[in-house]
């Protein structure tokens, strides 16, 4: 899953970031308004986490924008301003859920996984194919019932590909799955994760079609 975070304070970034990522999401950060519009037209994002008090453009008027192109993203809202008036503004103006400054961080990732959840249409987390099983809510993962240690970015290479079974993946796509992390991605980091995949889930879970990409056959 990748995020956009939109945040002007450089501390709080900064932490929200190393949390995000911490927990498996792939995370991209801009600190104004402009930037923000400028990654949602560019990007693709599963969920956007929005502060309202930001320079050169409010976050409110980069909600209304974003809606204006019924673009349907989950936005959270997450600013300083309690006031009763502000929260019926953000959700008025597009917001699925607000939370205030300061908030807990477990809260802050509950109300993450929850409109996440709501968006792809599942009321329970779990996703499943044949012997694999992986809880997004709780980023636990197992083979054959028994508890399976998937790195994140293992994690971020097989959950798309086992939401969608029988669909061929090309490098490129699970590349973006990769980014906004801090490492650079590298050339030859999708054959890396896949082949730690393979090892793990055993050789035949994850086919390769030729010149196409990768495939978890639906069979």
């Amino acid at each position: 899953m990748r995020i956009l975070l939109v945040e002007d304070d450089l501390m709080i970034g900064n932490a929200v970031l190393d949390l995000l990522r911490s927990e498996h999401y792939a995370a991209d950060w801009v600190r104004d308004g402009v930037a923000a519009n400028a990654a949602l037209v560019a990007e693709r994002y599963d969920l956007v986490l929005l502060d309202l008090g930001l320079p050169k453009a409010d976050g409110l008027q980069v909600l209304r924008t974003l809606r204006a192109r019924r673009d349907t993203v989950p936005v959270l809202v997450a600013t300083a301003r309690d006031a009763k008036g502000d929260r019926v503004a953000g959700l008025d103006a597009g917001a699925d859920d607000y939370i205030v400054k300061p908030y807990d961080t477990d809260e802050l990732l509950a109300r993450i996984r929850a409109l996440l959840r709501r968006s792809a249409g599942r009321g329970e987390p779990l996703i499943s194919h044949k012997n694999v099983a992986l809880n997004p809510a709780t980023h636990e993962a197992s083979l054959n019932g028994q508890p399976l240690a998937l790195s994140a970015r293992e994690w971020a290479v097989l959950e798309p590909m086992l939401q969608r079974p029988g669909v061929v993946f090309s490098r490129a796509q699970l590349e973006e799955k990769l980014y906004g992390w801090k490492d650079e991605v590298s050339s030859n980091a999708v054959e890396v994760y896949v082949h730690g995949l393979r090892k793990k889930l055993g050789s035949d879970f994850i086919k390769t079609v030729r010149g196409l990409g990768y495939v978890i056959p639906r069979e």
